[in-house]
């Protein structure tokens, strides 16, 4: 191929690496420490010459609130596009999250705090799990939703998980609204 500027093509192609990869890297190490632990996927759809439509199913600890865990379900498009990761992935997710332990709070949490968050498309779509307290109830309350950069998605998920004691010998059951601001 000739051209009147050599190698810019190469130019180009290398400006085009160095973007992506610059987009890519914050993204990894951001999500390395807080990856959820993959459970299970099933396909959904058949596709011939390329990776199958799927539903994935992670479990993950809350970072901030030791004895509660929760799993989510989200669907992973198939196709040339989800294989490179171009697809923008829809917004129907799952969520349920349970005490699986005694509860210890590690730390004071405004309410709506962001417990995970996702990447769902290559730039403008994140799924996000945020905690909030119910005090009345001492119940924690666990919601996850899908925002766009444009437009949000009604989509979501709730789950709640009564603070209770956990075996006979867990007598100091915590109060939720003492870790929470508003």
């Amino acid at each position: 191929m000739s051209s009147r500027f050599p190698g810019l093509s190469g130019i180009r192609l290398k400006g085009l690496a160095l973007f992506l990869l610059a987009v890519a890297l914050p993204t990894m190490s951001a999500q390395a420490a807080d990856e959820p632990d993959l459970i299970f996927r099933r396909s959904t759809v058949f596709k011939w010459m390329s990776p199958n439509d799927k539903l994935a199913t992670y479990g993950l600890d809350d970072p901030e609130v030791e004895g509660v865990a929760c799993h989510f379900t989200v669907p992973e498009k198939g196709g040339f596009k989800g294989w490179l990761g171009l697809a923008e992935e829809v917004s129907d997710i799952s969520l349920a999250c349970r005490q699986v332990g005694p509860i210890k709070f590690k730390n004071k949490m405004e309410q709506g705090d962001d417990m995970f968050r996702q990447r769902r498309s290559l730039f403008f779509k994140k799924m996000q799990i945020v905690r909030g307290c119910d005090a009345k109830r001492n119940v924690l309350v666990y919601m996850v939703y899908s925002d766009k950069l444009i437009e949000g998605s009604p989509k979501n998920s709730t789950s709640t998980v009564p603070i209770m004691p956990w075996g006979p010998t867990d007598a100091n059951v915590q109060k939720c609204g003492e870790f929470f601001t508003q």
